[in-house]
């Protein structure tokens, strides 16, 4: 059973981990897969090919989530192409760690771009299709980060805990419209970024989750592809942990 057959999905920051396992569950449950990039060509079409060989559709446009009149085009021309939006990831994000006494102005500004405001754009933009639709799915990346806080991550647990009460907001206006809007919380979630990582320290991360591994990015798409289905259709304004127990 094709749990998101017909659909059209919206994903950004899907080259690799996360965002990459999220588009291959997609296709693999029928949804039409849009993805954004922001410069490598060749990857973009790397990546289309690669999910187009899963027998799904799948298209890469050059945007600049961070950017608020590129997220209007992006999603302008989505729906010239494609006729709609049903499902938006806001999934784009990048870390800039440093303790809080040798933080730059541009570290914090940055993550806050990229991080928080790329939501909130695509999020603004992706409303009148929706509305127009009386239906959609929005679902943004967050982080057990964004929850509990870490050291040596001020801004990036700021900008994720931001996204949790962006999410709530957006669910409490857009309810009685039927657009749900909920986060996902990740905790240790193994990915390329992760695999540079000495072993021993991995280890030592795993021994403390209660699960006792690290997470998947399947494991996030799992999660992912239940919020964007109709099996949560009554969920909405939720944080979704997907740590293993890390957060209880």
């Amino acid at each position: 059973m094709k749990l998101l057959e017909g659909k059209v999905a919206i994903i950004t920051g899907a080259s690799r981990g996360i965002g990459k396992g999220i588009a291959e569950k997609f296709i693999d449950h029928g949804a039409k897969v849009i993805f954004t990039y922001a410069s490598s060509e060749e990857k973009a079409r790397a990546l289309e090919a690669e999910l187009a060989a899963k027998g799904g559709v799948a298209k890469g446009y050059k945007s600049d989530a961070a950017d608020f009149a590129a997220a209007h085009t992006l999603i302008d021309d989505v729906v010239r192409d494609f006729g709609t939006v049903d499902i938006l990831v806001n999934n784009a994000g990048i870390t800039r760690d440093n303790l809080l006494m040798r933080m730059t102005e541009e570290h914090w500004d940055e993550i806050m771009r990229v991080n928080l405001k790329s939501v909130f754009n695509l999020t603004k933009a992706v409303i009148k299709p929706m509305l127009k639709a009386r239906a959609g799915s929005i679902i943004n990346m967050s982080s057990v980060v964004g929850v509990k806080g870490n050291a040596g991550q001020a801004n990036y647990a700021a900008s994720k805990a931001g996204i949790i009460g962006f999410t709530k907001s957006v669910a409490a206006e857009l309810g009685s419209r039927n657009i749900r809007c909920n986060a996902i919380a990740p905790g240790f979630i193994e990915t390329e970024m992760t695999g540079a990582l000495d072993e021993k320290t991995v280890q030592e991360w795993r021994n403390a989750i209660p699960l006792k591994r690290g997470g998947s990015p399947d494991d996030v798409a799992n999660a992912t592809l239940f919020l964007a289905s109709d099996m949560s259709s009554y969920i909405t304004g939720q944080t979704l942990h997907v740590c293993g127990g890390m957060l209880m």
